[in-house]
């Protein structure tokens, strides 16, 4: 949820549940298609954004909202570190380019969604069934995929979201750590503070229903603000300058800062229940809409901190920036503490989404209708919570894991999978010029994608192991 979007705690509250709602009633490609035909004949230009019933639809501004609150998190406190691995000129023009291709990938998948609706006469769609109908649309090779689609995009939203609550684990034990070691110099180890949050995971894991975890998710949120203005304080309170750092930094470090990019940049878990979640959604998209205006926000605030937090702290700059702020100044003490909390609150509502994936979709539909369903729920959830503190345990190192995840799961959820969606949607009513522009434009992104996850999960696992075996 990720991702990003997946980085501030009460957006992912916000849309948690329409995430679970999709993912648990899954669009069904036969049954719709068996259901629809005559409807199909009576309705030719059927459009789905008139046959969408929103509950509690979202207006244009309140969407903007989410989406550049979305932005502030651990992604958005990792970019003075992935400044470090590219340099001060390569970071800004590359932060840039990645933020364009990321929306440009978005526009795609939401205009493959928009068409294949209309195609099979349904309202909305969530990413899995996207991908099912989008190569059932195909060649005939790609028509073969399609049943295994949904379930490999699923396991790669559950490797995102398990690897982002990973993330999450490291950075509240790395700002507890820091917390300790100024108030009693001393040296903690990280893994210390993370066994004793362990329990605390757990508990705010196994509360089923958000309704119970709004009300601190607000209280996050407005943490999340203050931190970040007091931040910003620090970075600024003394003259930035280029002295020292590095306007182009190592080839072989670009990959670090690609991954690190593109987990903090990419929210493509939760961009669909946003727009199906809007009253009007054709305003989504187009040139001024919601998210031009977003991204461009967010892409703005993310070279911002990127920058100045580099040129701030130079190499010294750390996996979270907070991790830089001075240790025996009690504003910079309360800010992570303050941001441990909102992330820790985080967690409970990224697991969610894991759990709801792994429960929902399969454990739960496995074991059936029985009297203790309700333990193996409970043991699920605590398995889930295990699996993402074991890996923080075994690498305790934030920049790392963010580039990992950022590199394995969104080169493919957010740039190799939207290009191959929308080559399939349209295979068959394209020709001449348009196809070859369709099949060059899509080609060149599944191959950035698939470099990316090749060498962007390379060079971080290398660094993984070169950094625990030295």
């Amino acid at each position: 949820m990720s991702k990003n979007g997946h980085n501030n705690p009460a957006f992912v509250s916000d849309h948690v549940d329409n995430i679970k709602q999709q993912s648990s009633n899954k669009y069904s490609l036969e049954l719709a298609e068996k259901g629809n035909n005559n409807k199909a004949a009576k309705d030719p230009d059927y459009n789905p954004y008139e046959h969408r019933d929103v509950p509690h639809p979202t207006t244009n501004w309140e969407t903007l909202f989410h989406l550049l609150k979305g932005s502030l998190g651990t992604g958005i406190l990792a970019m003075p570190n992935a400044f470090r691995n590219s340099g001060y000129v390569t970071g800004s023009i590359g932060t840039i380019v990645i933020g364009i291709i990321c929306t440009y990938c978005i526009h795609q998948l939401v205009k493959a969604e928009y068409e294949l609706c209309r195609r099979k006469r349904v309202p909305s769609m969530n990413y899995p069934a996207v991908a099912e109908s989008a190569l059932n649309e195909g060649p005939g090779f790609f028509k073969c995929c399609s049943p295994y689609i949904g379930t490999v995009v699923n396991v790669f939203l559950l490797i995102y979201q398990l690897g982002t609550c990973c993330v999450y684990v490291v950075f509240v034990a790395s700002n507890i750590k820091s917390i300790v070691d100024a108030v009693y110099d001393t040296d903690t180890d990280v893994r210390l503070c993370m066994i004793i949050i362990l329990i605390p995971l757990i508990l705010i894991n196994w509360v089923r229903q958000l309704k119970y975890l709004a009300p601190f998710s607000t209280l996050a949120n407005l943490i999340t603000m203050v931190s970040f203005a007091i931040i910003c304080y620090y970075i600024f309170r003394e003259p930035v300058t280029t002295e020292g750092k590095e306007a182009f930094g190592e080839l072989e470090n670009f990959p670090l800062f690609f991954g690190t990019v593109l987990f903090a940049l990419e929210a493509i878990g939760v961009i669909l229940p946003l727009e199906n979640e809007m009253k009007s959604p054709h305003k989504f998209g187009g040139s001024c809409g919601v998210l031009n205006v977003s991204m461009i926000w967010i892409v703005f605030l993310y070279v911002g901190m990127g920058l100045f937090g580099y040129l701030n702290y130079g190499a010294s700059v750390l996996g979270s920036i907070t991790l830089n702020l001075p240790k025996h100044e009690i504003p910079a003490q309360i800010v992570k503490g303050m941001l441990a909390f909102a992330i820790y609150i985080t967690h409970g509502l990224a697991c969610y989404v894991a759990i709801d994936i792994t429960w929902n979709d399969y454990v739960g539909k496995k074991l059936g209708p029985q009297r203790n369903k309700l333990f193996w729920e409970y043991a699920v959830r605590t398995g889930l919570v295990l699996v993402t503190f074991l890996l923080a345990v075994a690498i305790p190192n934030l920049e790392l894991f963010i580039s990992l995840f950022g590199a394995l799961c969104l080169s493919a959820l957010g740039l190799a999978f939207p290009a191959l969606i929308q080559i399939c949607t349209h295979w068959y009513n394209t020709s001449g010029i348009s196809k070859a522009w369709l099949l060059l434009s899509n080609f060149v992104l599944i191959i950035v994608g698939i470099l990316g996850l090749v060498i962007g999960t390379y060079t971080s696992l290398k660094e993984i192991v070169h950094t625990f075996t030295e």
